[in-house]
C-alpha cells in the first residue's frame, strides 16, 4: 500500500474522500507543528537530518532514507494492509467479523485506550527534547532524531483514530494531548514514567531500550483488537518500535563495549579509576537498568486488573501473539500466577487468569528483555570482561498494583525498610551517579568522531560511511 505524499496530510486511508475530516485534521496540524516547535527536539527545526521516511508499509522494503530539514518532515496517517474478513480472534466476541467502526457499547473504553497510547508519544519527544545538545556523535544524534518523528507520527496515528471515529469527544482528546506537558506538576503526562527526566544519553539508550519494549508490547497487544483500525494502526507502529529498541540496544552495548575496552588497556575495574579515565563504569550501568526496569514494568498496571479483563473480553486488547496461543481465548475458567506476600517471602499465587492479564504480559516483556541482556552480556564475556548484567526482579522498587511500597531487593528477598535503607544506593543511581554521568555529556559533531565514553557502532546507517555527516548542523 503506497502512501500519499501529494495531500498536505500524507496517508493511506483516502483521507481527499473525506473532506470534513480532511479539514479537522488540517486545523490540528498547526497546532501541532506549534508544539512540535515548543516541545520538539531543542535547535534542531533548520537542521537537516539523514531520516527514514515511510514510502509504503508492506512489511519489505518500505523506508526512503535522504536529509530532510526536521521542522519539515512528512508526518502523516499510515495504517498497515486490511485483511480480508479478518475476525475478532478472542473475547465474547470470538469468531465474529472485526469491527470497522467503534461498537457503541465500547466507545469510551476504545477512546481511553487510544489516548493513554497517544499520550505516551508526545510524552516521550518532551523527555529528550535537550538530548541534542550533548549527542556523542552525529550518528546518535540522527537516531535521536529519527525516534522523535517517529513518534510524533505514532501521535498522528492514535488523532487519526480519534478523529475518526469519535467525533467532538475525540477532537477534544487530540487537543488535550497537546496541551498536557511531561512533567508538568498541573498538567503531566498520564503515565507516570513518562514523567520522569531524561537527562543524559545512558537514561536515553534505557529508556529505549526498557520502555519502547513496553511499547512493543503494548502495541502487540493492541494489534489484536477487533477494532480493526486500531489493530492495523498498531501493526505498522510496531515496524518503527523495533528501530528504538536496537538504538537502545546498541546504544548501551556500546557503552560497554568502550568501558571494557579501558578496563583491558588500565587492567581495572575500580569504578572510581574507570570514571577518571573517562568512561562508565559497569556498577552504575547496573543501577540505570534496575531503575528504568521497575518504572517500566509499572506501565502494565496492577497485578491484578478488573479494566484488563474488560479489555478482553470485549475484544479490545488482546494477548502477545495471542493467535498463538492454544486454548480457548475466552480464559473464563482459567488461572494465572501472579506473586503475593506470604510469611515473608514472595509466592506465586493462581488467580483468574482474565484479571491477570496485565501480569501475563509483563512476563512475555520480560522474556524478552531478558534475550537482550543476555546479548550484552555475550559482548562482556568476548571482551573478557567477568561482569555480568542482570534484571533485577519484577517486583523490585514497584510503585504500583499490591507489591506496590514491598521492599525487594533486585535478587527478590523480601526485606525490612532497614535492610532496604542500607541497600538501596546499592541498587539504583545515586545522585553521584548521575552528577558523573553529566559531565560525560558533550557534544560531539565532526563527522566519524565519537565521545570517549562510547564506542562506534558496527556499521553506518543505511550502509553510509564511516564519515557520513547525517545531520547537517547550522
Amino acid at each position: 500500500m503506497s502512501i500519499d505524499y501529494t495531500s498536505s496530510i500524507p496517508n493511506n486511508v483516502d483521507l481527499a474522500g473525506d473532506r470534513t475530516l480532511q479539514r479537522a485534521l488540517e486545523h490540528w496540524q498547526p497546532r501541532f507543528l506549534n508544539w512540535w516547535d515548543d516541545m520538539g527536539p531543542d535547535g534542531s527545526s533548520t537542521r537537516d537530518v539523514y531520516l527514514r521516511t515511510a514510502v509504503s508499509v508492506e512489511p519489505s522494503g518500505w523506508a526512503h532514507f535522504d536529509h530532510v530539514r526536521m521542522r519539515d518532515y512528512r508526518w502523516g496517517i499510515f495504517l498497515a494492509p486490511q485483511e480480508a474478513e479478518r475476525q475478532v480472534n478472542f473475547g465474547d466476541h470470538l469468531g465474529e467479523p472485526a469491527w470497522q467502526e467503534v461498537p457503541g457499547e465500547y466507545r469510551s473504553t476504545l477512546r481511553r485506550i487510544i489516548v493513554t497510547q497517544g499520550d505516551t508519544e508526545p510524552a516521550s519527544v518532551e523527555q529528550q527534547r535537550h538530548l541534542g545538545a550533548t549527542a556523542p556523535s552525529l550518528y546518535d544524534l540522527r537516531n535521536l532524531y529519527q525516534v522523535n518523528v517517529e513518534e510524533g507520527r505514532h501521535l498522528w496515528a492514535m488523532v487519526y483514530l480519534l478523529h475518526r471515529h469519535f467525533g467532538r469527544d475525540g477532537r477534544e482528546e487530540a487537543e488535550a494531548l497537546l496541551e498536557r506537558r511531561s512533567g508538568d506538576a498541573d498538567n503531566p503526562r498520564i503515565l507516570g514514567a513518562f514523567n520522569e527526566p531524561t537527562p543524559d544519553w545512558l537514561s536515553f539508550f534505557m529508556f529505549t531500550f526498557c520502555t519502547d519494549r513496553d511499547g512493543k508490547f503494548q502495541l502487540c497487544a493492541l494489534a489484536e483488537s477487533g477494532f480493526d483500525p486500531l489493530a492495523r494502526t498498531a501493526r505498522f507502529m510496531l515496524t518503527e518500535e523495533a528501530h528504538h529498541m536496537f538504538i537502545g540496544e546498541s546504544g548501551i552495548g556500546r557503552i560497554l563495549l568502550r568501558t571494557a575496552e579501558v578496563m583491558r588497556t588500565h587492567a581495572t575495574d575500580d569504578p572510581a579509576t574507570l570514571r577518571r579515565l573517562g568512561v562508565i563504569d559497569l556498577p552504575t550501568v547496573q543501577r540505570y537498568l534496575n531503575f528504568h526496569m521497575s518504572v517500566t514494568l509499572d506501565l502494565f498496571g496492577s497485578d491484578l486488573s478488573s479494566n484488563a479483563a474488560t479489555f478482553y473480553s470485549c475484544g479490545i486488547k488482546g494477548r502477545f501473539a495471542e493467535t498463538r496461543i492454544e486454548d480457548d481465548h475466552r480464559l473464563r475458567d482459567a488461572t494465572y500466577p501472579v506473586l503475593q506476600i506470604v510469611d515473608g517471602a514472595l509466592v506465586p499465587t493462581q488467580a483468574p487468569c482474565l484479571n491477570a492479564l496485565n501480569e501475563q504480559l509483563r512476563d512475555d516483556y520480560l522474556k524478552d528483555t531478558h534475550g537482550g541482556v543476555g546479548r550484552w552480556n555475550k559482548l562482556l564475556e568476548r571482551a573478557g570482561v567477568d561482569f555480568r548484567l542482570s534484571l533485577p526482579h519484577k517486583a523490585f522498587n514497584r510503585k504500583i498494583g499490591p507489591l506496590a511500597g514491598v521492599r525487594v531487593s533486585p535478587s527478590g528477598q523480601v526485606l525490612s525498610e532497614a535492610q532496604w535503607q542500607v541497600g538501596v544506593a546499592d541498587w539504583l543511581p545515586r545522585e553521584e551517579d548521575r552528577s558523573f554521568v553529566r559531565t560525560l555529556m558533550g557534544a560531539v559533531t565532526e563527522p566519524g568522531h565519537y565521545a570517549n565514553w562510547i564506542a562506534s557502532p558496527k556499521a553506518g546507517i543505511n550502509q553510509m560511511p564511516a564519515d557520513f555527516a547525517y545531520v547537517r548542523l547550522d
